[in-house]
């Protein structure tokens, strides 16, 4: 099969990733998990020739550097297309990138997350590892705010996964390496720029986290995503990428400028498909608090006692999750971030819990 028609059978069968690797057949992941296709096994001229045909002219630099990460358009699909060698051979992973742009009410999300987009100002946080859905559920937050608000969103984003069709906002999307430097440069040229709505494809340095928190101080509202599991984690992992003698500094920005964390996963769900679990965090008094004090660990009972504003934690999610059927008890035990307590069984009301929506 060739390039082409292996994305297009990924496309058919909602596949978002292949995989071309030397000596085996071609691999995609269907609904999280890595799967055979119909194809025979690759040899490593088969595999240069694809990266060739790919690449394009960018293939001699990768044959120089070893890899390459490009955008590209493969029978008609949108795609991120990451070439690299390995054992002297080639190998592409091609992530398919998704047209649609889903409305936020279908995602799953708690009711709570439905309020990010009329927040006028401040920094919210999208977390969650590699795969759990972040640059879908940012998608769903901008083009709500953009079928509702007349607003100016600039996105910086690496690269570009969702195309928006301005309706009521005027949208600027750039993409890193293509369009700015790096994330750093484009947010300091963002601040220039006269956005109402700033998205952070990547809050990784100190000085892309600097230059958002200073941009969420000064009126904007900031869309960042962090590769953490918890709010509590999210918390910590900004503020120890500055040296010790600026943390309390950017603690006390922390705690005046973030609105919410929402923490995601994406779990197989009973019958196929995949379920989405959640914690959120949206910041009151006490929360505020904790942060500029440095008291992270005390988060989690914040979290649990604030139920009533819509925060819930994630295993408490998947207590539901589990209560409902939507997940099973192997799915439930994996996934769960207190391993201590496995066995705890969700109160019979857990199902009417704030921020708590049965799944589809």
């Amino acid at each position: 099969m060739t390039v082409d028609e292996l994305v297009a059978k990924a496309l058919e069968d909602k596949a978002s990733d292949v995989h071309l690797v030397r000596g085996l057949t071609p691999r995609y992941r269907v609904d999280g998990a890595i799967r055979e296709m119909d194809a025979g096994i690759l040899t490593a001229q088969e595999c240069e020739d694809m990266a060739r045909e790919l690449a394009g002219a960018e293939f001699a630099k990768a044959r120089v550097v070893g890899e390459a990460d490009l955008a590209l358009f493969i029978s008609g699909v949108r795609c991120r297309l990451n070439l690299f060698q390995q054992q002297g051979a080639w190998s592409a992973a091609i992530r398919l990138l998704n047209e649609h742009i889903p409305d936020i009410n279908e995602l799953g999300l708690p009711k709570a997350a439905a309020e990010f987009p009329a927040y006028s100002q401040g920094l919210v946080l999208i977390t969650g590892e590699t795969g759990s859905g972040k640059s879908t559920t940012l998608a769903a937050i901008l083009n709500q705010i953009n079928q509702n608000e007349c607003k100016h969103i600039l996105t910086l984003e690496d690269p570009i996964e969702y195309v928006y069709t301005p309706a009521r906002c005027v949208i600027n999307q750039r993409e890193i390496g293509r369009d700015t430097q790096s994330f750093a440069a484009g947010l300091r040229a963002a601040l220039r720029e006269d956005p109402d709505v700033i998205l952070v494809g990547e809050m990784r340095d100190l000085e892309t986290i600097e230059t958002a928190l200073t941009a969420a101080e000064t009126g904007h509202l900031v869309f960042g995503t962090v590769h953490t599991n918890s709010a509590a984690d999210s918390i910590d992992r900004i503020v120890d990428v500055f040296p010790a003698e600026r943390q309390q500094q950017i603690r006390l920005q922390l705690s005046m400028s973030l609105k919410a964390v929402l923490s995601q996963q994406l779990l197989p769900k009973v019958g196929g498909g995949r379920v989405l679990a959640c914690e959120v965090m949206k910041t009151d008094g006490a929360i505020r608090n904790l942060i500029r004090e440095g008291k992270t660990p005390q988060i989690i009972n914040a979290i649990q006692t604030t139920g009533a504003i819509g925060n819930i934690l994630m295993d408490r999610c998947l207590q539901n999750l589990r209560a409902a059927g939507t997940i099973t008890e192997e799915t439930y035990r994996a996934a769960l971030r207190d391993q201590s307590q496995p066995d705890k069984t969700p109160p019979a009301n857990a199902m009417r819990a704030p921020g708590f929506k049965r799944p589809l």
